[in-house]
């Protein structure tokens, strides 16, 4: 009887705790799998634009290339336009978008649109990329800016730009802009700074540029 009693009053507060526990107990269960099932949905929703977006990028690759050089094509060109937009405007925050944009700006730079180059290249500094995709786009703006006939903005540009990992492209950019502006002794020290911090065993242009300079100066 005593061991009986005791299973009563475990049924019994077993009871007791369920009605004071059931209820949040269903709900922490139906959030947490909400979550899982969330979080399982937004990974195949990333996976899905990750795939849609690639499809589409490859296509644009593919439209490029007959879209520049000797054999331009002018539908290509319309395709890759329309293709560029898409990407840039359905899937903006992934780098098939900042890729498209850097790709178009050389179409643009190809055909001599440079103000066209440098709306692509705002467009992907202005979206977050990457450090080394902000560090490419940033020296290709100050290359056009310079082409165009304003070193000191592009210097400007370049002067933001972080350092740690790109200085030899972008002291040899400095030296070309410098360059441009007849400040040879500047030109020759950023050479000077590239060349010495290459990995390379030969950097057959910059010393080519730098032995131009030497004979400059003679």
């Amino acid at each position: 009887m005593a061991e009986l009693r005791t299973e009563e009053e475990q049924v019994q507060a077993l009871k007791s705790w369920w009605d004071e526990n059931g209820k949040s107990l269903i709900l922490g269960i139906a959030v947490a799998l909400a979550a899982v099932l969330g979080w399982k949905g937004w990974q195949q929703h990333e996976s899905v634009q990750a795939e849609n977006g690639s499809i589409l990028y490859q296509n644009l690759l593919d439209s490029v290339v007959g879209a520049i050089g000797p054999q331009q094509d002018e539908a290509k060109l319309a395709t890759a336009n329309h293709l560029s937009g898409q990407l840039k405007a359905d899937y903006d925050d992934t780098a098939y978008a900042n890729y498209a944009a850097l790709i178009m700006a050389r179409v643009a730079v190809e055909q001599g649109e440079l103000d066209k180059a440098l709306t692509e290249l705002d467009w992907v500094l202005a979206h977050q990329p990457t450090e080394s995709i902000f560090v490419l786009a940033s020296m290709r703006k100050a290359r056009i800016i310079a082409d165009q006939g304003d070193a000191d903005k592009a210097l400007t540009i370049i002067n933001s730009v972080p350092v740690a990992g790109y200085v030899v492209s972008i002291n040899e950019l400095k030296g070309d802009i410098y360059l441009a502006k007849g400040e040879i002794a500047k030109a020759k020290s950023a050479y000077e700074t590239a060349l010495n911090a290459s990995t390379a065993n030969n950097r057959p242009l910059l010393e080519m540029k730098l032995n131009d300079l030497a004979a400059q100066e003679s």
